[in-house]
């Protein structure tokens, strides 16, 4: 097959980049939005921990299940899927722009285009290239991240009715600035996060191809070391939660300051209030102090539910779209 050229290829990379991303933030939006609800909740988010720290009953919401039943029986199906359109908004160009990025990057240190020879390339290069992608693509969807942030952490009622009244507002009290909010610990997040889930993700197909060869050789078979659609969903799975349980709590840190002074129904707590934090390492210091380590974990078992199947999703959607889009274009 020939290799297709640069412009073809960047098209092919940013298009399955795209529809993966998209394919992956649909299925998994209930999580999101259930993890959400516990990242911008100031009061502690277990019952455990209301009772360790002998505090009253006040929290909305005190575990996965019950926030499940209460944003079921008080926003209906459309509460999980609440902020679903800025999120598609945000992670369709943000796939987009870190699968090109990342393709570049890999062509760049591999010395070829083919996606067959990014695999030999070190592990060093491949978590330094996936850290570069996904700081490209953080900086280029920033303001719909936060505008699908306050979105789904408003709950019922509603302060603001769709992402054009949210954006508006945000221009109003904060200016321009203002949809950047929480912009420096998102990059902080996205280094370790992205290098760790693209570098994680090479080196377990590496594992899994070497294992193949192995078996292949055990058995005396013809069979190749190409990965199937089930080893690839698999190594997309510990590869996104590898990521999500080491930066999660820089994640908390990030939802805080894009909610930070803005309106909030006072059934669903404390909000954050203007200038709550001076900076990020400030907000872990005071998360810290007065949530405990509990409160720089909050909402981390629906993270990581959410974000294994979501890795896995969007590496299997891109693996097979980029091979078919290949496969009509070239």
């Amino acid at each position: 097959m020939e290799e297709p050229g640069q412009l073809k290829r960047a098209l092919i990379d940013s298009t399955a980049g795209a529809i993966s991303g998209g394919i992956s933030r649909t299925v998994t939006s209930p999580l999101d939005v259930i993890k959400i609800r516990f990242q911008v909740q100031l009061e502690p988010t277990s019952s455990w921990a209301l009772l360790h720290r002998d505090l009253p009953g006040s929290s909305k919401y005190t575990g996965m299940f019950q926030a499940t039943k209460d944003i079921l029986r008080e926003e209906g199906l459309p509460g999980f899927w609440r902020g679903n359109v800025p999120a598609l908004l945000m992670v369709m160009p943000y796939t987009a722009i870190q699968f090109a990025v990342l393709h570049k990057l890999k062509t760049f240190a591999s010395g070829s285009s083919k996606s067959a020879d990014h695999i030999n390339i070190s592990p060093y290069l491949s978590y330094i290239s996936g850290a570069l992608a996904g700081c490209a693509a953080t900086v280029g969807s920033y303001p719909f991240d936060l505008l699908r942030t306050i979105l789904a952490s408003q709950g019922e009622p509603k302060i603001y009715p769709n992402m054009r009244s949210a954006f508006f507002d945000i221009i109003r009290t904060r200016g321009f600035k203002g949809l950047y909010a929480g912009l420096s610990p998102t990059l902080v997040e996205i280094i370790p996060y992205a290098g760790l889930q693209f570098g994680t993700y090479d080196t377990f197909k590496r594992w899994t191809m070497s294992w193949n060869r192995l078996r292949s050789s055990n058995t005396s078979s013809t069979m190749d070391d190409s990965l199937s659609s089930f080893q690839l969903f698999i190594c997309g799975l510990a590869a996104g939660t590898c990521a999500k349980l080491v930066c999660h709590p820089l994640d908390v840190v990030k939802k805080r300051f894009q909610i930070e002074g803005l309106q909030r129904h006072p059934k669903y707590g404390a909000r954050v209030e203007h200038h709550a934090y001076r900076n990020m390492f400030d907000a872990l210091r005071r998360i810290l102090q007065l949530e405990g380590w509990h409160g720089l974990y909050k909402g981390i078992v629906p993270s990581t539910i959410k974000a294994a199947p979501a890795g896995a999703v969007t590496f299997v959607a891109y693996e097979f779209t980029s091979d078919w889009l290949e496969s009509i274009l070239t």
